[in-house]
């Protein structure tokens, strides 16, 4: 039986077990094509930040970042804007962008989230739906005939079937997504050290 086959068979409760693939879907490629903007190579990005500080100075750092584009990039301009303010304020700086650089790249997995919890319950309600209609059915034919209880229960189950497989879909790139997700958090953290560390060697932001 072919896909299309078992989505005709599977009935009604279907349709939104599609659209919750449909959706899972839309925020996936979402997350990749922002994930994909927020991702640089840390390593040759702070090798030329710290180059630049030390050679051009301040004002040719503070360029650098603005035309690379990432998560680390931003959230180290953040706390370059406050250096004459001193160490701490480009401290606390870093922490803020940060914060909502993290709240910008988690943004969308509590949808997937809810696509993978949605999918398999409506999956189970129309399996029950489905039971129920077969239990109809032997009641108003009378008799309980095997091939009217297979093919009942049959239907009732491939909407399980959409559901679980919808959900294990989601979950696979979720799961993906909050690897890359907290790898680049530990990159932001690592860089944003390496970032101040390198404004105090080169005596370009004040000790508190």
């Amino acid at each position: 039986m072919g896909i299309l086959e078992l989505y005709i068979k599977g009935g009604e409760f279907m349709h939104p077990i599609l659209f919750c693939l449909i959706l899972g879907l839309g925020f996936i490629v979402e997350r990749f094509i922002s994930l994909t903007k927020s991702s640089t190579n840390i390593r040759k990005f702070m090798v030329t930040f710290n180059q630049t500080l030390k050679d051009q100075g301040l004002d040719a750092a503070i360029e650098f970042c603005q035309n690379t584009k990432g998560s680390a990039s931003s959230v180290i301009l953040a706390g370059l804007g406050k250096v004459k303010y001193g160490v701490r304020h480009v401290e606390t700086a870093i922490e803020n962008a940060a914060s909502v650089e993290m709240a910008f790249l988690e943004k969308g997995l509590i949808y997937l989230n809810t696509v993978i919890a949605l999918a398999p319950m409506l999956g189970f309600t129309g399996t029950v739906w489905g039971m129920i209609g077969a239990f109809d059915a032997i009641a108003a034919a009378g008799d309980v005939s095997p091939s009217l209880v297979a093919d009942g229960i049959s239907q009732a189950l491939i909407t399980t079937l959409g559901g679980l497989v919808v959900a294990m879909i989601v979950q696979l790139f979720t799961n993906y997504f909050i690897a890359r997700v907290s790898t680049l958090i530990v990159e932001m953290e690592e860089s944003s050290v390496e970032a101040v560390d390198a404004l105090i060697d080169q005596g370009i932001v004040k000790l508190d």
